[in-house]
């Protein structure tokens, strides 16, 4: 039979557990809705900061509105495994949508 020691088999089973701990964020990290929905608030994100000087004083409101769309992002990111329900998603692009019509209003006027 085989001679396998007691910390070799612990130190196995630690890097099994590893291994198969990360395998549902790594599985979920390239989801079509969150890489939709992480694209989306980076645009977003470089737009505000991009516009800073033409946004009319809302540049504080609309940075604290991005912050918030993405600790939610992030809330649903964890409360799922790492993925987005397609109903997480239509609200999250429902945010994304005020803020940049925010944004789109501001650089007009």
């Amino acid at each position: 039979m085989y001679n396998i020691s007691t910390p070799r088999v612990a130190a196995i089973a630690a890097v099994a557990i590893t291994l198969m701990s990360s395998l549902p964020s790594f599985a979920w990290s390239n989801h079509p809705r969150k890489q939709e929905v992480l694209r989306r608030d980076n645009q977003i994100k470089k737009e505000i900061n991009c516009n800073k000087g033409n946004l009319n004083g809302h540049f504080g409101q609309l940075k604290a509105e991005d912050k918030a769309i993405k600790r939610q992002e992030q809330r649903d990111f964890r409360k799922n495994g790492g993925f987005l329900t397609r109903g997480q998603q239509i609200k999250l692009n429902r945010e994304e949508n005020k803020v940049q019509r925010q944004i789109n209003r501001d650089e007009r006027k």
